[in-house]
């Protein structure tokens, strides 16, 4: 069958609008698609003519590199499922799938309107060849294009008039030259962890894979998900002065704002990693981290809440203590809010799982214990 004989290789149109500009709409008619295939298609046979032999799918739709770069490739796996179900030669051997009363053939081919304001939109392709012919075009591709990759003025003259926009550059990359790109923009803003575990996810999802953060916070991928260390068992490692400790601490729970935030966008879960009970809420989409540490003592008074807050975070640690004596409490468990939508949900999750009143009491700043561990002050439990 067609789909045993020929080998999928992706690649993607790169759209780098001059700056302030965003494209009027982010798909194309299926009139409009099979316009830009034609074009793309005499483009990529100037630059590797072996593309002759090979089957071209487009997507008519633009995307954000974050909704490409998804473990499964699940945009690259729809457009090769489409593309392989029309008979080989029809249209010329060029396939493209373009919207129909505002919707594409596939939900998985459907932008986002999240990323409207990304700096570069990409537009999804795929070359399916013959396993015969598949490494040498494979290989060619690679060559060609970072070399001569710039698309040809007919598409990119085609692309700014129908998007009515203006493209600073139009280039062909192949997958990979993405991944080289990705990881080069995660890597200067600081986040090569991020993409140590991200990149395992993406291309050998069966291994594991560890990594430490910027700022010591150790990362490990299996299984489809990443876990980070539990700030608070980060915490009991560090020797500095208290000062220093909360200003880290509120570093730690920005840092996982931003990989919670990017591993969401990649749809890669976040969860952490301790001995007690630590949870990602799934229905809260990233938006906190739970770590239960200790069970209720119906001995004890009933739970309170304190909010630990930081410059620039607002509220950065919500924690559930009970008055234990008169100068210590006792600690029941610490929730990272990692996006300001959490407080809510979390208030009302909280408030349900211990059976008290949804008050919150503001700290104004990150408080430790006499040892350097997230606390509250005794004077608020009385």
């Amino acid at each position: 069958m067609e789909a045993q004989t020929l080998q999928a290789l992706p690649i993607v149109l790169a759209l780098e609008p001059v700056t302030g500009e965003a494209p009027l709409r982010l798909s194309f008619t299926r009139d409009e698609a099979a316009e830009l295939a034609a074009l793309i298609a005499i483009d990529l046979r100037e630059l590797v003519p072996q593309v002759e032999s090979a089957r071209l799918a487009l997507a008519g739709a633009l995307f954000d590199q974050v909704e490409l770069l998804r473990p499964g490739f699940p945009i690259w796996a729809t457009l090769d499922e489409l593309a392989r179900r029309v008979p080989r030669g029809h249209l010329e051997n060029v396939v493209a799938f373009g919207s129909h009363d505002g919707h594409m053939p596939a939900q998985t081919l459907e932008p986002s309107s999240d990323y409207d304001n990304a700096p570069m939109r990409l537009l999804p392709l795929s070359l399916l060849a013959p396993e015969s012919l598949a490494d040498e075009l494979s290989s060619e591709i690679e060559v060609q294009m970072v070399g001569r990759g710039e698309a040809g003025p007919r598409t990119a003259d085609w692309l700014m008039r129908t998007l009515g926009i203006q493209l600073e550059h139009v280039r062909y990359f192949s997958r990979n030259d993405l991944l080289a790109l990705t990881c080069v923009q995660y890597e200067h803003a600081n986040l090569s962890a991020l993409w140590s575990v991200l990149e395992t996810a993406l291309l050998t999802p069966y291994r594991e894979q560890s990594a430490l953060s910027a700022r010591g916070l150790s990362l490990q991928y299996a299984n489809g998900q990443v876990r980070a260390q539990s700030p608070s068992k980060w915490l009991a490692a560090q020797s500095d002065t208290p000062a220093e400790r909360s200003h880290a601490l509120a570093g730690i729970v920005f840092e996982l704002r931003q990989y919670a935030a990017l591993l969401d966008a990649h749809q890669i879960s976040l969860q952490l990693q301790s001995a007690g009970e630590s949870t990602l809420d799934a229905g809260d989409n990233a938006d906190y981290l739970l770590e239960t540490l200790a069970a209720t003592d119906p001995e004890l008074e009933s739970p309170a809440l304190f909010a630990h807050e930081a410059p620039g975070l607002g509220v950065a640690v919500i924690t559930v203590a009970q008055r234990q004596t008169a100068s210590h409490s006792r600690i029941l468990a610490h929730a990272y809010v990692l996006q300001p939508r959490a407080l809510g949900p979390l208030l009302t999750r909280l408030t349900a799982d211990y059976g008290i009143a949804a008050e919150l009491h503001a700290l104004g700043q990150i408080v430790l214990d006499e040892s350097g561990q997230l606390s509250v002050p005794s004077t608020l439990l009385h």
